[in-house]
């Protein structure tokens, strides 16, 4: 297939490798020229040929608004648009309605994956209309692990988003647990060398997961994580979960207190804020502290 992309930062241009690797024509288009394919997104949908036109769009959330926007006027009816950011699930159904107007269909989609996507492909939960999704199929294969698993039609509109905003919360509890049980381990005297624990759980263990591996992988480099600040973001995902479970009143205690150890780590250094730091540094590439900060 071909298709525009908007955005080609670490997930992005990752994406557009997978995709070309696997046959399809991507014109992308990026703020950076020097990674861009096309100089502006009306010079990136001018090239693409085929009908209906798909442009993907991977901006942060606070973009989203004007880049749906700017193509709403570049696209007709009948070409798609792709949200694949992490943006929140509510503003899918007003992009879905207001493209509708017009003609033009509208798929959020929830990426996880992190830098090692392009390698080991990219898990995908879609919301949106069946006919557009299964008009987009062959770009979801190819974006997708080899496997039979890693995509989903969660639902209509908002509903791929959502899946993926429950998704992060998830990933909160499960890196604040591993987090923890690593302070304590540094903490207890009969313990001679922590690493060499988690290393040990990569197999045979019903607490192995690949956020382990990638903690076992952070440790090599930096075996007491001297290098690193206590000091962890949050994407907002994990504030969106909060807040709906606030409003569906459904309890979840593990991914609020995840988040609010966030909150904890941006005002005094904390140990266990260092593996998280490290954790998300190796899956996703973001940014870490140096200690010395």
């Amino acid at each position: 297939m071909e298709l525009g992309l908007i955005g080609l930062g670490k997930m992005g241009g990752n994406m557009r490798d997978r995709l070309r690797a696997g046959g399809h024509t991507v014109v992308g288009f990026d703020r950076n020229q020097e990674i861009s394919d096309s100089t502006s997104a009306a010079d990136m949908v001018s090239q693409l040929t085929q009908g209906p036109k798909v442009v993907w769009v991977m901006v942060p959330e606070q973009a989203v608004d004007s880049v749906v926007g700017e193509l709403k006027g570049l696209l007709s009816a009948g070409d798609i648009i792709i949200d694949g950011g992490n943006s929140k699930w509510t503003n899918d159904k007003r992009h879905a309605a207001e493209l509708a107007e017009v003609g033009i269909k509208f798929v959020d989609c929830g990426v996880s994956g992190g830098v090692w996507g392009k390698e080991l492909g990219y898990a995908l939960m879609a919301g949106g209309e069946k006919d557009a999704v299964e008009a987009l199929m062959p770009i979801f294969e190819t974006l997708k692990p080899d496997s039979a698993y890693g995509f989903v039609h969660a639902g209509p509109s908002g509903a791929g988003h959502y899946a993926k905003m429950v998704h992060n919360g998830i990933e909160y509890a499960v890196m604040q647990a591993y987090a923890e049980g690593w302070e304590l381990l540094e903490a207890a005297e009969e313990v001679e060398h922590v690493p060499d624990i988690f290393k040990s759980w990569k197999e045979g263990t019903v607490i192995r997961s690949w956020l382990l591996d990638l903690l076992v992988n952070a440790l090599e480099k930096d075996d007491d994580l001297s290098n690193i600040k206590g000091w962890a973001d949050d994407s907002g995902e994990g504030r969106w979960t909060v807040q709906s479970a606030i409003d569906l009143a459904v309890p979840v205690p593990a991914i609020s207190a995840a988040l609010f150890a966030r909150f904890v780590s941006r005002q005094e250094d904390s140990p266990a804020m260092k593996m998280i730091a490290a954790m998300r540094n190796e899956f996703g590439g973001h940014a870490v502290l140096p200690e010395d900060d």
